[in-house]
């Protein structure tokens, strides 16, 4: 019987860990352009138990695609990323329903990074200066569906909510300043969509944000009102 039993334990721990990810191990996509940063978060987490890296992706476009055909419990998201933004890509996960909880690394604090990314769906928002072990704790939070933010970051939203803003003067997201930028070049929405590699029809809802923002109803008086505020040049 007691053979019995030993061989019976055996073979539960084989099928608990096969693939090498055993019960309660939390697996990751990391998602930065830079793959420096990339190459030392896989190797801090796969050195510390319960976490499993699955794969890597150097924009948002990518981070989408690898999210489909991985299925992570948890999405170490960058922000700004040539390519694809972290923002819009957590906007289409959260649209498709993906498992994943987004938890950000980034080391941009601004409302203008911030709540975007917040708005989009993002269980979580950390700066790249956080130690160690609080990135892990937070891993562990995010993937229990827990909001996790940095000091800095919940004090940003906090004010965010308690000081409403006037219309027309409203924070652009980054992916925004983008558009506005291109826009003052003089580029057409088909080619603001091929360099950011987007839509037409994001660059139309970009662009339809901004101007509520601003203030303003035409591409004209956007790049004037953005020249006039300091936002571009």
């Amino acid at each position: 019987m007691t053979d019995d039993g030993a061989d019976d334990a055996t073979d539960d721990g084989d099928d608990g860990t096969e693939e090498g990810t055993g019960e309660g191990t939390i697996s990751l996509l990391v998602v930065d352009d830079h793959p420096v940063v990339r190459d030392g978060l896989r190797g801090m987490f796969e050195s510390a138990p319960g976490f499993r890296v699955l794969g890597e992706a150097s924009n948002g476009v990518e981070a989408v695609e690898q999210a489909a055909a991985l299925d992570p419990d948890v999405i170490l998201m960058d922000l700004r990323m040539p390519g694809g933004g972290g923002v819009e890509a957590i906007a289409h996960l959260t649209r498709a329903g993906a498992r994943a909880k987004v938890l950000v690394l980034t080391t941009y604090d601004t409302d203008s990074d911030t709540i975007p990314a917040i708005e989009a769906g993002a269980t979580g928002y950390l700066l790249k200066d956080a130690p160690r072990d609080e990135l892990f704790t937070a891993v562990r939070a995010a993937a229990q569906g827990r909001t996790v933010l940095s000091p800095a970051v919940a004090s940003r939203l906090v004010s965010a909510v308690r000081t409403p803003r006037a219309p027309g003067n409203e924070p652009l997201s980054a992916r925004e300043r983008e558009v506005l930028a291109l826009v003052a070049k003089g580029t057409s929405n088909r080619e603001i969509a091929r360099e950011l590699f987007i839509s037409e029809a994001t660059v139309k809802t970009h662009l339809t944000h901004l101007y509520t923002k601003l203030g303003v109803k035409d591409r004209a008086a956007a790049v004037a009102t953005a020249y006039d505020r300091g936002i571009l040049g």
